[in-house]
């Protein structure tokens, strides 16, 4: 009898053990389950939640590369940068990059600042980004209006009297003109202004 004694506390404590031994395993499971959950959660493990942003600024285009915002030339007509017969005019020296012009269709008069006289001025605009610069420019041109008149009455006289003066007015003109666009787009993209016309009387 003693023997059938020992053997039922044998298997008792065997079995009492494996109880033990698989409790630890689920609790084991549980806790690492948990941290994982809760790297993934935090972004450490598993990649990050966030959207990462890309970047939609317009781009440089490089002479000859399709500008995909560009409008499509009409039949007939000669496209931007080809001469006749579709034959692409772009030289070979100087900048890397195209150049895509706008030009203002109304003049911009203004008084000078502590001056009674005025300026008058036809200006243009330059960029060697992709063609959206140029569809932003027409779609916020009031706005730029106003801007480039702020820029023109706080200009005194005598800065528009020499050409380091004029430099200087076209630079505030091109911020200017890249402060509205980033106002209401997020980017910029305008290289330079340029006069058609300067006239103060």
């Amino acid at each position: 009898m003693s023997d059938k004694k020992d053997k039922d506390a044998k298997a008792k404590k065997k079995g009492g053990g494996m109880m033990i031994k698989i409790g630890g395993a689920v609790a084991l499971l549980a806790v690492g389950g948990g941290g994982v959950f809760g790297l993934v959660a935090s972004g450490i493990l598993g990649g990050s939640k966030e959207k990462v942003k890309e970047d939609n600024k317009p781009k440089l285009i490089r002479k000859g590369e399709e500008d995909p915002f560009a409008p499509k030339p009409v039949e007939g007509k000669e496209g931007e940068g080809e001469g006749a017969d579709g034959v692409k005019t772009d030289g070979e020296g100087g900048s890397e990059y195209r150049t895509v012009y706008y030009s203002f269709a109304e003049d911009f008069t203004s008084n000078l600042k502590d001056s009674q006289a005025l300026v008058q001025v036809s200006l243009a605009a330059s960029t060697r980004r992709d063609y959206r610069v140029i569809l932003w420019i027409k779609k916020h041109e009031l706005a730029i209006r106003s801007e480039v008149l702020a820029v023109l009455a706080d200009t005194p006289e005598a800065e528009v009297q020499n050409p380091k003066g004029k430099g200087h007015l076209q630079a505030r003109l091109t911020a200017a003109i890249n402060k509205v666009l980033t106002a209401a787009e997020g980017s910029g993209g305008v290289d330079a202004v340029y006069f058609k016309t300067f006239i103060v009387q």
